[in-house]
């Protein structure tokens, strides 16, 4: 069969024997593709938001709307990035605490499904922020296929990471990722 011999092979840049669907802080770093700067751009050490920016800003704070085992921590939208502590929860701790008339039909059945990954948590972000960004007239954007993960170990590391991600524009001057670093 032709279709064998052009299977993909992308190497993954996950913990190799971790479950990402356990509960546990995730700070991650998801990139534009080519790390275009068309989220925004940073003027006085504050990040002002493009339309498009405005999108994934606005998809980023909906993320625990459709995974009700997942809170949101600290968060930056960047010109070409987006750093964020994704929090994922015994979800069925919540759905117990959830009033059965008070749940969603929109989001009753990501609720009730156990096996949210990190990587599935992210894709439903990106998929999402950019349907919007082209139906908004942006047809052009991408994200990088990829994004950054790191296991959030302990409390000391988890405020280190707030306090990266508060103070990324402060920083956007020399960030490696600024494409017109000094």
């Amino acid at each position: 069969m032709i279709f064998n011999s052009l299977v993909h092979h992308r190497k993954s840049i996950r913990l190799k024997e971790y479950d990402y669907s356990q509960p546990g802080e995730y700070f991650i770093t998801i990139c534009t593709h080519a790390r275009n700067c068309v989220l925004g751009e940073v003027l006085e050490e504050k990040t002002i938001l493009s339309p498009i920016g405005e999108i994934a800003k606005n998809c980023w704070e909906e993320i625990s709307e459709y995974f009700a085992q997942v809170q949101l921590d600290e968060y930056v939208i960047m010109p070409n990035h987006v750093h964020g502590i994704i929090i994922i929860t015994e979800c069925r701790d919540l759905i117990n605490q959830i009033p059965t008339n008070q749940i969603s039909p929109k989001n009753f059945p990501l609720m009730k499904n156990q096996n949210v990954t990190l990587g599935k948590i992210v894709r439903h972000y990106k998929a999402r922020a950019a349907k919007l960004i082209h139906d908004s007239g942006y047809a052009d954007f991408q994200w990088q296929s990829l994004f950054y993960d790191r296991i959030v170990r302990n409390d000391k590391e988890l405020n280190s990471i707030r306090d990266y991600i508060v103070n990324n524009p402060l920083k956007w001057s020399i960030d490696e990722e600024n494409p017109n670093r000094s």
